[in-house]
């Protein structure tokens, strides 16, 4: 895919991982297959007692980093892996999960060609199955961080809200890292995605491209399956400790109800004074939509 002419950003992927013998080839071959020209890939293993080691060791002379050791679990690793990393755009894909064929060079185009993207995700999350095959797909129209921090996007809890957002399918500018800190909680044990999430909301809007950058699979060995309402707890902790106010009994009930009846479209095709209306009350939100009409461009949409 090349629709512009750039010179290619050197993108930093790190795979944290640990006893994912089973899956971890299809990972680094889902992002090496690319044959993305600029990338750094670094893989930071937890000293694995199964085949791990093996098959980083068949892909070392196409890794720009790679390590085996004890460490003190997810987001450890990751620090170790970003700190070794240089590249101007990053991201991280877990040793279970997988890129799509066009992931990198599509990403390295619209952070190439539109400097106001500062971090990137996808409208269109996909499932993976254990073998692999893609079993899902959903639409989310956007993020906003005033929804954010109304709890939108931690679902399960008692207010109303809509999905995640996505961790393998989001990028990130170095420059929006190293404001934001340049590290992950490694304090928190299930939910540093979301922390990140949070801090990088602080200082910039998440853009959403409509189309598909990874997905996540789906084989109940993983903590976010087998530890939900313990993620869950933890993120809420993290929401409200950056001032997060989730949506009151009334107010999710409203929406709940609303969302029934509103889809995206229907927001999007409101008279512009009562779309104004409802975002100075706070009720519906502007998003950002990264889409192709011959160039990228970025265009408005709305969300409950």
């Amino acid at each position: 895919m090349s629709h512009n002419n750039y010179s290619a950003p050197k993108i930093s992927i790190v795979t944290p991982s640990y006893n994912q013998g089973e899956f971890i080839e299809d990972t680094i071959s889902s992002v090496l297959s690319q044959n993305y020209p600029n990338l750094e890939y670094i893989i930071i293993d937890g000293d694995s007692s199964d085949r791990t080691g093996d098959v980083i060791n068949k892909y070392r002379n196409s890794l720009s980093y790679a390590i085996s050791e004890p460490d003190d679990g997810l987001y450890d690793a990751l620090n170790k892996g970003f700190a070794e990393s240089s590249g101007e755009i990053m991201g991280w894909i877990n040793s279970d999960d997988k890129h799509l064929p066009w992931t990198l060079q599509l990403v390295a185009e619209i952070f190439s060609t539109l400097p106001a993207v500062e971090w990137l995700t996808t409208a269109y999350p996909l499932w993976f199955d254990r073998r692999g095959y893609p079993v899902g797909c959903s639409y989310y129209v956007g993020f906003n961080r005033h929804a954010f921090f109304r709890g939108a996007n931690l679902p399960g809890r008692k207010w109303f809200s809509r999905p995640t957002i996505q961790q393998e399918s989001t990028f990130w500018r170095r420059t929006l890292w190293e404001r934001s800190g340049g590290y992950t909680d490694s304090s928190l044990k299930l939910a540093g995605d979301y922390e990140l999430w949070a801090r990088f909301f602080t200082h910039a809007d998440l853009l959403t491209t409509t189309v598909p950058l990874a997905g996540f699979r789906q084989h109940g060995n993983q903590k976010s399956a087998n530890q939900k309402e313990e993620y869950m707890i933890e993120a809420e902790k993290v929401l409200r400790r950056y001032g997060g106010k989730p949506y009151g009994a009334i107010q999710s009930m409203l929406r709940k109800y609303v969302s029934y009846g509103f889809g995206v479209h229907t927001l999007d095709s409101l008279s512009p004074f009562i779309k104004q209306m409802l975002i100075d009350l706070k009720f519906i939100y502007p998003v950002k939509l990264v889409t192709w009409q011959g160039k990228w461009n970025i265009d408005k949409s709305y969300m409950l």
